[in-house]
């Protein structure tokens, strides 16, 4: 009887934690959503300069900054307190930007490559997206989160490059469901990074087709790597599908400019390490997308999101989540 009790106990306590879990993202999305919709009623740069405003005044407060803080000072032991504030709240900032952003993606992404002024935003390499958009083969387009990353697929189609972008949705499915339906609005084709994404990409591949990947995000059970030197765990997904398919990898970044504008780069293609056997090497190339990640935090270091674990390492065992079946 008494055990009884202490599984119906041990049951109720558990769907009470779900729902006061879900409870709480539920109104946590409500509040976010109203802040987005007000800012909506706003001119778009007087709206994306208070969120910058208000998220430095807030960013400090939130458990988070201190990871951003630790973070930067392993980064950067070379520089002061003062400085590393400083970037940290360049970092909120940042933030604040990209997510009010989303409501105003169709008045900021302004490209017109015949237009004699130049807008918002600037590109630089066309060659290489309308190399890539007239190739026939297999090609993986990589970024970080810098700047409004969200910005390069739109403007790979504006070449006529259909971009399948690989992203991770919020662990809040109220704001996931929100993001997701703004993005898939403006850059197209979406795949959450969930079980199967990889079998979905490779088959991408397979057709020739592009994909988009963000890989500086801590990967539980990845390959180990460094990153501003220091031991951190990287997704082995980039560097399996492309020895896999044999496709060409290009970096590209976002670049936050002043007065609400942005410099989207792509970059030459990646010449990746390979074995003896010819086969590509995956370390080694988990290594390069780490280095070339980090060269572009070095040049604007408050444009990346610092308060995010990327050096915490796993413990244990655990199966990875990305499995690539190999072609015979």
């Amino acid at each position: 009887m008494q055990r009884k009790i202490k599984v119906a106990a041990k049951d109720f306590l558990y769907r009470l934690s779900v729902r006061t879990t879900q409870a709480r993202y539920w109104l946590t999305a409500q509040v976010a959503r109203a802040l987005l919709s007000a800012l909506r009623h706003l001119p778009s740069d007087k709206a994306l300069n208070f969120a910058d405003r208000t998220a430095r005044r807030l960013g400090p407060l939130v458990g988070r900054h201190k990871v951003a803080l630790e973070n930067l000072r392993h980064a950067y032991p070379e520089k002061s307190e003062a400085e590393i504030e400083a970037i940290a709240l360049d970092m909120w900032g940042n933030m604040a930007r990209l997510a009010a952003e989303y409501i105003f993606l169709d008045q900021l992404f302004d490209y017109d490559p015949d237009a004699k002024e130049p807008g918002r935003v600037e590109v630089s390499g066309v060659p290489l997206f309308q190399r890539i958009a007239a190739e026939d083969k297999p090609h993986i387009i990589f970024t970080g989160h810098l700047g409004n990353f969200e910005l390069l697929p739109i403007a790979g189609a504006t070449y006529g490059l259909k971009v399948t972008a690989l992203f991770r949705p919020p662990n809040n499915p109220y704001i996931a469901d929100y993001i997701l339906s703004t993005r898939r609005a403006n850059m197209g084709d979406l795949l959450a990074s969930q079980a199967g994404a990889s079998f979905t990409l490779a088959r991408l591949l397979e057709k020739r087709g592009t994909i988009g990947m963000l890989v500086d995000q801590k990967f539980t059970r990845g390959i180990r790597s460094t990153f501003f030197g220091r031991p951190c765990e990287t997704s082995p997904l980039l560097p399996k599908l492309v020895r896999q398919f044999d496709c060409d990898v290009y970096p590209a970044r976002c670049i936050r400019l002043p007065n609400n504008r942005f410099r989207l780069e792509i970059e030459d293609k990646l010449e990746l390490p390979r074995s003896a056997s010819g086969t590509i090497d995956l370390a080694g190339t988990a290594q390069i997308l780490n280095d070339v990640v980090e060269r572009w935090v070095r040049e604007d270091p408050g444009q990346w999101m610092w308060f995010h674990k990327r050096w915490q390492l796993s413990k244990g065992k655990r199966k990875p989540r990305f499995k690539i079946i190999e072609k015979a």
